[in-house]
């Protein structure tokens, strides 16, 4: 029975999550690759319908399967445009804070604090992380506490690094070239959710 809801679940949310994903994309101007919207989300909704279907299954708290849901699709927009959009992000917060306020609200708030001021310092030091990952780090604080924050950051930032380092000597990609680091933030936090 949890099998069928859990696929009943992932495919209205695929449905739901892939329309708002259009909806945000025709409203934006900062997109990377405004030209190439189709071409680059031709895989989304059967990566998205497995990803939910996989990670709902392996779900027991339904609060935490709102964030996976959200975590999910800004995954998507991060692989496809290179953007996080506020859209979801500030829902995942505010949920946070919720989830935050019934756990150890002193840890969780400190996390969002701290990670999110350091990310902002690393913006405003290297250009290189966008204000997405700063809004996508506080709000994570607030989802998994300290210790679990930092585990993120740091499985996320190698996880990228690596894939990056593999891009640029594969010639995929250039050292001047933007890469995605969201969704090793966003696939590392679902892992520690689940967990």
């Amino acid at each position: 029975m949890k099998i069928f809801l859990c696929v009943s679940a992932a495919a209205v949310l695929t449905f739901v999550g892939s329309l708002w994903i259009d909806k945000l994309y025709a409203a934006s101007t900062e997109l990377t690759f405004p030209e190439k919207i189709s071409e680059r989300a031709k895989f989304r909704k059967p990566l998205i319908f497995c990803a939910l279907t996989i990670f709902f299954c392996l779900s027991t708290d339904l609060r935490l399967s709102a964030a996976i849901f959200l975590l999910t699709l800004m995954t998507a927009t991060d692989f496809e445009q290179y953007m996080l959009f506020d859209a979801m992000t500030l829902p995942l917060a505010f949920f946070g804070v919720l989830f935050a306020w019934q756990t150890n609200f002193l840890d969780h708030a400190a996390a969002a604090l701290i990670g999110g001021g350091f990310f902002l310092l690393l913006a405003f030091v290297t250009g290189a992380i966008g204000g997405g990952d700063v809004k996508l780090i506080a709000a994570l604080g607030f989802w998994l506490g300290c210790e679990k924050l930092l585990n993120v950051v740091l499985i996320g930032s190698i996880a990228g690094g690596i894939v990056a380092l593999l891009m640029i000597l594969a010639k995929k990609k250039d050292r001047s070239s933007y890469f995605a680091y969201g969704p090793y933030f966003t696939l590392t936090a679902i892992y520690f959710l689940l967990t």
